[in-house]
């Protein structure tokens, strides 16, 4: 079906070739727009935020080369080494004065060669780790001293990587003077000085053309600092995403740095999803391996250990845990070469940018046709004139500066009639909400995500951490046939102990301080911390309760392998070097899992018996009790193997001794169940994702108000188990997935996205998170449980882990969302009105009531101005009242439509009455009268737009002064938009063609603009069809009541 009406064709127009995927959006879709795109005044600016595919390219094709150059020298170093038995340092090998007096003995330049070339052999000749660490003045348990680091940094470098100088404020200035039409008004103002100055005489000729370059300056910089404060927000952001904390050993006790602030010499602590801080070498560790892929660009992992000791930095740890020495830092490392290039090209033009480029180029091109035919009606008007007067062949300069003055106000038609503010007005909405998200506690990484949350229909949420408060406390334990509440940690510890014979309490605790990850460290001032998982801590913390030396037996042990613990293996094991002889393992876990491994149980007395099935479904019973309370169920388990080697290659998984179940409480965090009802209330499903029993998941689902009566819970196994068609039936009601792997998560998204056509947003923490991250049209990973790996695959880092901060997160989105719908109705409205009213006045009288001057200072009020008043609304509570706007939906909606027809016949009608009958119904006479009657046009259609600003702050509701006064950067706005005004008519008349009002023209001025206020209210009682598609527009009201759920 052809389009037939304006808002069709507008929409028809726009789908074809200015639609864009919130996210990973194609080649060929980014380049369509760019090449629709048309009549663009300053391409510089317009295009600042847009990705430049072309320097895109030449990075991606720079980074290749440099991993290539990466791949090659590492398979030539590994083919060479076969061939060198031994190496020795240089005899001529000198240290410069700077590094010996410093009391160091190694030279930067040494130790990034020996880890670039992962030469063991000259690794070996300096002594190995510990000989670097004789040489850096480090040591490998204590790390380094914090009154050593200025010294070490001024030596061996900082730990940041060369980044482009952010541009100047005249980068902007000059950027701003690029706007194709104002160069073209510059010179038609110096010629109109030139040609003024000839005719009229020093000063009066110059007035013109010096009040058009005077609009000019005052319109590039207002533009330029709105750009450059919007430069250093991003900067700022930019520079905050970057920044990662880093565990490191220093003054004798492990703690968090930046990831600026790491040096050389400092011993790090790597776990799984962690980035590699810095080049390093490999210290003590378990099972780590490391994805090399963003610098080689090889997928195949790579394990690291004592014979390949070599950590590069940037590259990512995919399993294990370890601890490594720094080697080099910053410009001195491969990935400090390769993140030059990584930089170029810019990220990827959000959805709203590209539909606002093309919303401008429609109505570019309808202002192009009016500016030329506005040109040619008033030169064939001035032309018929001469020959009706029979001057047609006598021309004068005079008539060379009325026809310069025709083009002047033909370009400034057009000036007004660019929209170039529109797709920057996102940028400044985005910058303003990503800068207010910050002090909400969430980084926005990628620009789109502000945009997309804003249409979320569906959060699939992680439990642990995001609706828990993520501090866990074990307050239930069954052990020896026995459930045993925790109460207060040393009254809970004495009565345990009492209860418990020698043996029991020893494997018991045994089994906790060996089969750990976190570590227990003195902080500064002496008091005992616990680094590692909230899990992890819960246990420990449990653990130190009962006095005795425990921890200090398990230390002596020798750990010979770990399996850390893993989402979709759901348990830790450990194999331990008796003092005796033989070795144990230690086990522990997903409560069914590890009873599903065990067969035997530890008795009274200590001792290993064998499990019956009747024992084995009342430990289900038990366990599905504890869940049942909310607790959060593990079980501990042990083996011992004697002294073969069967753990060599893979721990084992059966034939284990059940000692306890432990249950740990992880309260829900306050305000969720009414963040979760605001979601509801907004249209926005919650489902919950978690590993947990589905017994622990359901409880705590339903004390945060997620799982209702007629909900679906499942197990990730049964969900794999659906066909599409069960699928199907249970999706719309699907509320909690429990058990569930990174797997099940990512197919949910998946199939929610693709056959349900949700905006998905989910959450996640994990390394194994990343592909449900990657897939999800808003990837939200937490910033304080997320691994580094989890982050870098997200859109937002919801910085405190918090339910609520993802609510806030969609309101801004939403606020974004219709800020710039705000923005766009009041900038079409300027641009129907000036538009008519110059052509048809030109058509009609021969000359255009706004002259070049005063047309740039209405660009300015609607442009920048008006930008800066609409797109930076703060969100109100009523825009979770309303449903999300769907995909796909009209974005210029009915409602905008008859605003903004509306508005624009109350306009036009007026300024018509005024130009046409002006002087008769404000008696008007004498020989200014005409300057006074433009005069009084250009201030009632000034004021206007002040008063349809107002109006559209709200394009539904009759009160658009509600929170008005809130808002510091409208009020301002309005105050100086009216000042500015006043200084121009009332004092600025030599430049701007405008002459002193008295106040009853002024009253007058006022009130006619004023009028637009009830004017609006009335046109918002008229009823508006909705937009026929299946999905909200984002303005119908939603339901309330118990059915939301």
């Amino acid at each position: 079906m052809k389009p037939i009406t304006m808002e069709e064709y507008m929409e028809y127009y726009l789908r074809k070739n200015f639609e864009l995927e919130s996210k990973n959006a194609s080649e060929e879709a980014l380049k369509k727009w760019r090449d629709a795109v048309w009549l663009v005044k300053n391409p510089r600016r317009r295009f600042r935020m847009v990705a430049d595919l072309n320097k895109r390219a030449e990075a991606d094709r720079k980074r290749q080369d440099i991993q290539e150059k990466i791949r090659i020298a590492l398979y030539v170093q590994k083919a060479a080494l076969q061939f060198i038995d031994a190496v020795s340092i240089k005899s001529d090998y000198k240290l410069s004065d700077k590094v010996r007096e410093a009391g160091f003995g190694i030279e930067p330049e040494e130790l990034q060669s020996i880890n670039r070339s992962r030469n063991l052999n000259t690794l070996d000749a300096h002594g190995g780790v510990k000989g670097f660490a004789v040489k850096l003045k480090v040591s490998l348990n204590d790390g380094v001293l914090s009154k050593n680091v200025p010294v070490i940094q001024d030596i061996y470098g900082y730990n940041r990587v060369k980044e482009k100088p952010m541009k100047p404020f005249w980068m902007f200035v000059w950027e701003a003077l690029q706007d194709m039409t104002l160069i073209i008004l510059m010179v038609c103002a110096v010629a109109s000085v030139g040609v003024g100055i000839a005719t009229e005489g020093w000063p009066k000729g110059m007035y013109d053309g010096l009040g058009i370059i005077l609009c000019i300056f005052l319109v590039v910089m207002v533009t330029a600092i709105s750009d450059y404060k919007q430069s250093l927000q991003f900067k700022d952001l930019d520079r905050e995403k970057k920044n990662i904390m880093v565990q490191v050993s220093r003054d004798g006790s492990r703690q968090k740095v930046s990831i600026y602030d790491i040096v050389v010499g400092d011993v790090v602590h790597l776990s799984i999803g962690d980035l590699v801080p810095a080049d390093g070498i490999f210290i003590s560790g378990y099972s780590l391996t490391v994805d090399e892929s963003s610098l080689s660009g090889e997928s195949e992992p790579v394990n690291v250990d004592a014979e390949k000791p070599f950590l590069l930095s940037g590259t990512k740890v995919k399993d294990g845990s370890g601890k490594m020495l720094v080697t080099s830092v910053g410009m001195m490392t491969e990935w400090g070469r390769l993140m030059l290039t990584l930089s170029e090209g810019g990220d990827d033009e959000t959805p709203l940018q590209v539909k606002l480029n093309g919303v401008a180029t429609i109505i570019g091109k309808i202002g192009l046709a009016f500016a030329v035919l506005t040109f040619l009606v008033m030169t064939a008007r001035f032309i018929i004139v001469k020959a009706v007067y029979h001057e047609i062949t006598k021309w004068s300069i005079a008539d060379a500066l009325t026809l310069l003055n025709f083009f002047a106000i033909a370009v400034t038609i057009l000036v007004v009639a660019v929209p170039e503010g529109l797709p920057l007005a996102v940028t400044l909405s985005l910058a303003f909400a990503m800068k207010k998200l910050m002090n909400d506690r969430a980084l926005v990484r990628h620009l789109s995500a502000c945009e997309t949350m804003g249409s979320a229909s569906c959060i699939c949420t992680d439990k642990t951490g995001t609706l828990t408060t993520n501090h866990m406390v074990v307050t239930k334990i069954w052990i020896c046939d026995e459930a045993k509440e925790i109460g207060n940690e040393e009254n809970g510890g004495k009565a345990l102990k009492s209860s418990l014979s020698e043996n029991v309490l020893s494997t018991l605790m045994h089994s906790v301080f060996h089969n750990t990850n976190a570590e227990v460290v003195k902080d500064k001032n002496g008091k005992i911390n616990i680094m590692g998982s909230p899990t992890e801590s819960a246990l420990l913390e449990f653990a130190l309760v009962f006095q005795g030396d425990y921890m200090t037996q398990c230390k002596k042990a020798k750990i010979v392998k770990v399996e850390p613990f893993n989402s979709i293996k759901k348990k830790m094991s450990v194999v331990v070097a008796l003092p005796g002889g033989g070795h144990q393992a230690f086990c522990k876990g997903a409560s069914e899992i590890i009873l599903e491994m065990c067969d035997k149980i530890v008795s009274r007395n200590g001792e290993s018996v064998p499990l019956s099935e009747e024992q084995r479904k009342s430990i289900t019973n038990v366990i599905n009790g504890f869940a049942s309370e909310a607790l959060r169920t593990l079980c501990l388990a042990f083996r011992d193997i004697g002294t073969s080697n069967s753990y060599a290659e893979n721990i084992p998984e059966d034939s284990y001794t059940l000692i306890a179940v432990v249950g740990i409480k992880d309260p829900v965090r306050p305000g969720v169940r009414e963040s979760v009802e605001t979601c509801l209330h907004a249209g926005i499903k919650v489902r919950m994702v978690t590993g947990d029993n589905i017994h622990t998941a359901k409880a705590i689902a339903r004390e945060c108000g997620i799982l209702t009566d007629d909900g679906i819970a499942i197990e990730g196994s049964n969900f794999r188990d659906k066909s599409a068609q069960e699928l199907e039936d249970i999706l719309p009601k699907l509320q909690v997935m429990a058990r569930s792997l990174p797997l099940d998560k990512h197919n949910l998204v998946k199939l929610l996205r693709n056959e349900y056509q949700e905006v998905v947003a989910v959450t996640g923490d994990g390394t194994n998170d990343a592909p449900a991250l990657h897939e999800a049209d808003i990837g939200l990973a937490m910033g304080i449980a997320g691994t580094e790996v989890a982050k870098e695959n997200s859109d937002i880092v919801v910085m405190d882990d918090n339910f609520k901060t993802i609510v806030t997160v969609a309101k801004w989105g939403r606020s974004v969302y219709i800020n710039i719908q705000k923005f766009v109705q009041f900038q079409l409205t300027v641009n129907v009105v000036a538009l008519m009213t110059n052509f048809v006045s030109a058509c009609v009288s021969g000359s255009a009531p706004l002259t070049a001057v005063q047309l740039l200072w209405v660009n300015m009020i609607m442009d920048t101005l008006g930008a800066l008043a609409l797109a930076t609304e703060p969100p109100t509570d009523e825009l979770m009242q309303r449903p999300p706007v769907g995909r796909n939906v009209h974005f210029i909606t009915k409602i905008m439509w008859r605003n903004i027809i509306g508005q624009s016949i109350y306009q036009l009608i007026l300024l018509g009455i005024l130009k046409f009958n002006g002087k008769r119904l404000f008696k008007l006479h004498g020989g200014d009268s005409l300057s006074v009657l433009d005069t009084l046009i250009f201030n009632t259609f000034v004021f206007c737009q002040v008063f349809n600003e107002i109006n559209s702050r709200d394009m539904e509701k009759i009160n658009v002064f509600r929170g008005m006064f809130d808002s510091w950067v409208f009020m301002l706005v309005m105050v100086s938009t009216v000042a500015f005004q006043i200084i121009i008519v009332e004092y600025l008349g030599t430049f701007a063609d405008t002459v002193p009002l008295s106040k009853e023209l002024w009253l007058a001025s006022i009130m006619m603009g004023a009028v637009s206020l009830p004017f609006g209210a009335v046109l918002k009682l008229i009823p508006v069809s909705p937009d026929e598609h299946p999905q909200h527009d984002g303005y119908e009201q939603l339901p309330s009541g118990p059915d939301l759920a």
